[in-house]
């Protein structure tokens, strides 16, 4: 038997941990560790509150991001599962709903047709994009991808900073899609906003200061995936991925750098906007430049 074993978590069993709750003295993993005014403290020692009259959100439970502990810490990834999987059924029944959401930049779908895609306004597929698939396959993959790297860093963040991590990766992997690809290729798929998952996961490894080979590992045999054709045609977006991956640890890094509690909030979703007008901006760019 190893009795030179750290102690498990007590919320969190297969979680070793060397560090206790200063109030009761239970072991607590990094997830669920509270900053104190000294030391760390438990959800339960946070949640009965210090007698000191704040609102009772302000003793809640928080993520190392500063989001709220939910009872379900990875329902927003289900929701998004379900979305993407509600998508695909739809699109099986009725295949023109994907030509309608795809991410085309300028296209014309019949001699005579007017012009249509994202530089003619429909900015909505930047978005739509994000949630097609229309092989199993491709599903398959990205969601299994979705709840092994979604989970954990819904976890992490708490769920609208992780939604926020999702939503803006997958932007700007449509945005640098949109900038770097022949305006009627079609693209299509969540990878560019699981890579900016990725990306984020490893801006948290570094700020829990884990063990960073198996995520640099994870990130470069996903890159190798990216760049090697199969089957002697390479048919995978790697604008999407590299777009996402870099906009999910810009992000992550708003919402994981150390910051005084009281300008966290204003770094984390400032950081986001600022993701967001450089997205923007790319799409604007190549907006003129189609038109």
């Amino acid at each position: 038997m190893d009795t030179d074993r750290l102690p498990g978590c007590y919320r969190h069993p297969d979680r070793d941990t060397g560090i206790s709750c200063t109030r009761c003295e239970r072991p607590i993993c990094p997830d669920c560790m509270i900053s104190a005014s000294v030391g760390f403290q438990c959800p339960e020692c946070v949640r009965e509150g210090s007698g000191t009259g704040h609102r009772p959100a302000a003793n809640a439970p928080r993520t190392i991001a500063g989001g709220v502990v939910a009872d379900d810490p990875h329902l927003v990834t289900k929701i998004l599962i379900g979305i993407n999987v509600a998508v695909f059924l739809a699109g099986l029944a009725a295949p023109a709903i994907v030509i309608q959401l795809e991410l085309l930049g300028r296209y014309v779908e019949y001699f005579g047709a007017p012009v249509e895609g994202v530089s003619t306004g429909q900015y909505h597929r930047l978005l739509t994009s994000v949630f097609l698939h229309v092989e199993w396959w491709h599903i398959i993959g990205n969601m299994i991808g979705l709840w092994v790297i979604g989970g954990p860093l819904e976890a992490a963040l708490g769920r609208a900073r992780y939604l926020a991590v999702y939503l803006l990766s997958g932007l700007g992997g449509s945005a640098l899609v949109y900038l770097l690809t022949e305006p009627n290729t079609p693209t299509l798929g969540a990878s560019g906003a699981v890579f900016g998952l990725l990306g984020a996961t490893v801006v948290l490894a570094r700020r829990l200061r884990y063990e960073m080979r198996p995520v640099i590992v994870m990130v470069v045999l996903m890159l190798v995936l990216t760049f090697v054709p199969f089957g002697g045609t390479l048919n995978v977006s790697w604008q999407a991925h590299v777009g996402g991956l870099i906009t999910g640890a810009l992000v992550g890094l708003g919402m994981l750098t150390p910051t005084a509690t009281r300008h966290r909030a204003l770094v984390q979703w400032g950081t986001c906007a600022v993701v967001f007008l450089l997205a923007a901006a790319l799409i604007m760019l190549r907006t003129a430049e189609l038109t």
